[in-house]
Formats: structure tokens, C-alpha cells, sequence
């Protein structure tokens, strides 16, 4: 049997943000690119929070713009709400935020990357990774189909093997209910390269029409919105902008976390692996700041389009009959039906 046979210069594994990124910048210096994603609605996808930037990450969009990139380009096409954070310290910490909505930040980069010359985009999974004397020279897919190359550049983000847990629920599958990619860590640890896992944290979502909002504190953006790119024209960004909101954990909050941490995996040992320092469970935190009364939640749209509400601060590898208590514990969320 004769699978496909295909050559490029540069291939890419992965259509996060750095897969975008690293596909866009080969095929503008005229080399021939294959980029690979499971699916192509994946293509930029924000599983997590949908936002740029924040507290040092901020800095790096903006340097990844100065270099060319796509990102911070992106954003000021597609963000909600735009706010400078820390301007109440010094100019070397400020740091440029934006809640972007996320269904239209993934299509305007899809349309980016469709429409730029040498890139071509694949929708399958990489299951191994070709090599001759040392040196990388291509792919092969999980159909079969070969693709060689001078490089391959591996932007894998969460999906390898991946799994979501919580509670003792574990579910082999990628996030937001994408395949996983469990073929191409096999392939890599063949060729010495040595796996570990890392873990990160995501909260529940919230239906925008089930919350009390007069219990939460309103969060505007900036009057004067800074763009994330260089080349963006500040007049083009001062939009209307969508609100966020903020509110507390309480002493009830904590109380049902600390009565269940016996079934949470990050405690049990189920859960193995690095996890992100810039976004801690919210198990985490009532343990580690035990003498703390209470904890920021904010709430924020996922976009335009949708009443769907993200929960930043309150990650959580709970069981889901625990989590739907500690959520409508909080101030605002304790309303019929939500």
C-alpha cells in the first residue's frame, strides 16, 4: 500500500500560540511550511482563560511583536477589554492585559495563517517523528503519510497524552474535548529525549444570565486603550468594552474545600507533574494561606458571541459535586437555576 509522500522545508506540530507563530514566521522568510493541528477549529485556540498578556507575559507579546509576530495584532483586532495593570507601581512592571473574545480571536488568526503564501495547513495527528544519523528529516502522520523536511518544530502544548481529572474522573482527551496526541511521546523518548509531565489547572465556567452581578464589583477597562502592537493605530482600539466583574471566596468557600481535599487529586497523588506558578488551585491556595479569609475571583466573558463566563482564580481539580457547592458558595453565584 502507498501512503502520501510530501516535502517541505519546515514543519510545525501544533496551531496554539506558538505554533501560529512559528508557521508564520517560516513561511514569511519564503520557506516552504506544513503546519499540523488535530483540528483546525483548534487553530489559536484559548482553552483556558481567553486573554493576552497579563503580569510578564504582557512583556513577551510585545516583544514576540517587535519581532514580527502575529500575536499582539491579533489581539487588538478581536479584544473585549484592554487594561494597563500595576500602574500603581513603576513603568518597568506595567504590564498590557487583554480579554479577548475568543471565538473571533481563533478565526481571525485562521484567516491570517490561510491566507499567507508558503504555509500550508494539515489537519491530522503527528504520530512520529523521522530521523536519519541524528538529524530530524520529517514526519509521519497517524494515516500513514510522510513528510519530510529540514526542520520540525514542536508546539505540542497540552496534548500530549493528555488527560483532564477531577475528582477520580479521568478523562483521556485534550482540552476543551479535542483527541489527545498519543502517539508522538513514544516516538520522542525512542530518540532520548526525556518526558515530564506537566499539569495545569482550569475553573468551571458560569452562564452569564444565572449571576447576581449588584454582589460583585464592576471591572472596567481603560479609558485610553493602549494596543498590543506597534503597528496597530491607537485610534483603532478605542472601543466600547465589555465589563468584567470581581468578586470573594468566604469562609464557607474554604471550609467545603478543606472537608474534601481528601477526594481531590492534586492531593491524593493521583495528580503527577509541574504545575504553572502564575495560576495556583484554588485547593491550593486555601491551604497555603491558610490565615487568608477570603480570595479574588474574577469574572470574565469569553466573548461577544456567548453568555459564557470564566471564574479566574478558582481552579480546581475537585470532584464536580464539590466544585458545584464551593462555586455557589461565592457572593453572586447563588441564584435559581445557575
Amino acid at each position: 500500500m502507498k501512503n502520501l509522500e510530501q516535502f517541505f522545508d519546515i514543519i510545525v506540530v501544533g496551531a496554539g500560540h506558538a505554533g501560529c507563530e512559528a508557521a508564520l514566521a517560516s513561511a514569511r522568510l519564503g520557506l516552504p511550511t506544513v503546519m499540523f493541528t488535530v483540528s483546525v477549529d483548534s487553530i489559536a485556540l484559548m482553552p483556558c482563560n481567553p486573554n493576552v498578556g497579563g503580569s510578564s507575559k504582557g512583556h513577551l507579546v510585545r516583544e514576540l511583536d517587535a519581532l514580527g509576530g502575529e500575536m499582539g495584532k491579533n489581539i487588538d483586532k478581536t479584544f473585549i477589554q484592554s487594561k494597563m495593570l500595576n500602574q500603581s507601581k513603576g513603568p518597568a512592571v506595567h504590564s498590557l492585559r487583554a480579554q479577548a473574545d475568543k471565538q473571533a480571536y481563533s478565526t481571525e488568526m485562521r484567516k491570517t495563517l490561510e491566507n499567507t503564501e508558503n504555509l500550508t495547513i494539515r489537519q491530522g495527528e503527528v504520530t512520529e517523528l523521522l530521523a536519519e544519523d541524528g538529524h530530524i528529516t520529517g514526519v509521519k502522520t497517524f494515516s500513514g503519510a510522510t513528510y519530510h523536511a529540514k526542520a520540525v518544530v514542536l508546539c505540542t502544548g497540552t496534548y500530549l497524552k493528555a488527560r483532564c481529572i477531577y475528582g477520580d474522573v479521568s478523562n483521556y482527551t485534550g482540552p476543551n474535548g479535542l483527541q489527545a496526541a498519543n502517539y508522538l511521546t513514544d516516538s520522542l523518548k525512542k530518540l532520548g529525549i526525556e518526558m515530564f509531565r506537566f499539569k495545569t489547572g482550569t475553573p468551571a465556567r458560569i452562564a452569564g444570565n444565572t449571576i447576581d452581578y449588584s454582589k460583585m464589583e464592576e471591572q472596567f477597562g481603560d479609558k485610553k486603550v493602549v494596543p498590543f502592537s506597534f503597528s496597530t493605530d491607537p485610534e483603532s482600539v478605542q472601543i466600547e468594552q465589555k465589563s468584567c466583574w470581581l468578586t470573594y471566596t468566604n469562609e464557607k468557600t474554604h471550609e467545603i474545600i478543606r472537608a474534601n481535599l481528601d477526594r481531590s487529586p492534586l492531593y491524593s497523588g493521583m495528580i503527577e507533574g509541574t504545575g504553572p506558578r502564575y495560576c495556583p488551585s484554588i485547593e491550593d491556595k486555601v491551604v497555603r494561606f491558610a490565615d487568608k479569609k477570603r480570595h479574588q475571583v474574577f469574572i470574565e466573558p469569553e466573548g461577544l458571541y456567548t453568555n459564557e463566563m470564566y471564574i479566574g482564580g478558582m481552579s480546581s481539580s475537585l470532584p464536580e459535586d464539590v466544585q458545584y457547592e464551593m462555586y455557589h458558595s461565592v457572593p453572586g453565584w447563588n441564584m435559581p437555576g445557575s
